[in-house]
């Protein structure tokens, strides 16, 4: 059996299958913000019409998939499998998003990382031919991720200044093997992440605690495929924000491997502007499932993206690890998309 495995970690795609389709749906503060026309939708009510933050994120996932499949032109019916996540307990949101849609689910929980992680999958998944229709989805919930892992809005803490404001929306992908549908990109590499724990345990300092994650998956995807970030159009992490980017440019500096600030970014600096007062810029699975699917995918298909590589960071913390003192495991997952040809 033939392996499609470059080096130590990273798995090639011969099939290069593709991303036909994406959505973002965003919630009313992430429409504030200079990514506002990349959106499919915002929703001006953080509730959605819901009697919970927790079901108006579910519904917030559920928009996005609805959207998704509507502009590839596919029914549910359609799809083989979905894959998906969210931040809340036992990944409610993602579960009941599609059990409305009735399609054959794996559930994913890779923290922030989940976007980038349910597209290396489902890319696999195509290019190996066991799915030809593969929807990935994520979301996040300003108000839902607060309750769960810090305090009840009500409350009223202070947030320090390391501090990252989760991005309330959710985005949609659609991965495929029919060559009758149009092609925003293809996907070619995936490298999985590997948990790095440097030992940070401030929850309000997640950025620092996935960095070194987010370096050690782009050295090894550099070493596996002989290519360097001069290489990418755009290498965009997400959801670093602002200490967790810079973080990540000292230590691939010292690694030999730096990068070029005109060609890196992260989605937590992309979807917020200073005004908005998110401190060091936003988080959460939605975050990046929205920059991704609204402003990356939307710069593939006017041309002005050839290559990119879309590196979801992720810090695996829950309130049980938290409350008992443990540190905060960060992890990487980045997947090669490149322009149809």
């Amino acid at each position: 059996m033939a392996l499609h495995r470059i080096g130590r970690s990273t798995i090639l795609l011969p099939g290069r299958p593709r991303i036909a389709a994406g959505a973002a749906i965003a919630g009313k503060k992430e429409g504030e913000g200079p990514l506002r026309s990349d959106f499919d939708a915002i929703i001006e009510d953080d509730l959605f019409g819901e009697e919970s933050w927790e079901k108006a994120e579910s519904r917030f996932q559920y928009a996005a998939a609805d959207a998704c499949l509507k502009k590839a032109g596919l029914t549910p019916e359609q799809i083989d499998a979905a894959l998906g996540g969210d931040l809340l307990n036992q990944i409610m949101a993602a579960s009941m998003a599609v059990r409305e849609l009735h399609i054959p689910f794996l559930g994913l929980y890779g923290a922030c990382s989940t976007m980038a992680e349910s597209l290396c999958i489902a890319a696999m998944l195509v290019d190996g031919g066991y799915l030809r229709h593969a929807l990935c989805t994520a979301s996040s919930h300003f108000c839902s991720a607060e309750r769960q892992y810090r305090f009840p809005l009500e409350y009223g803490c202070q947030r320090p200044p390391t501090a990252q404001w989760t991005v309330t929306g959710a985005g949609a992908s659609l991965v495929t093997g029919d060559d009758r549908l149009p092609a925003l990109c293809r996907c070619t590499h995936v490298t999985i992440g590997r948990i790095v724990d440097m030992a940070v345990k401030d929850a309000n300092n997640m950025g620092a605690a996935m960095a070194p994650a987010a370096a050690d998956t782009l050295m090894r995807h550099m070493a596996d495929t002989g290519r360097t970030a001069a290489d990418y159009d755009l290498i965009i992490s997400g959801d670093l924000g602002r200490v967790g980017h810079d973080v990540l440019l000292a230590l691939m500096q010292e690694r030999g491997q730096p990068l070029d600030p005109a060609r890196y970014t992260d989605c937590g600096l992309e979807i917020f502007t200073p005004a908005q007062d998110v401190h060091c810029g936003g988080s959460g699975c939605g975050c990046s499932a929205v920059v991704f699917n609204g402003h990356i995918l939307r710069r593939f298909r006017e041309g002005s993206l050839r290559r990119v590589l879309f590196m979801a960071t992720g810090a695996l913390l829950s309130p049980t690890t938290s409350q008992q003192g443990e540190s905060i495991p960060g992890i990487a997952h980045a997947i090669a998309l490149e322009a149809d040809t």
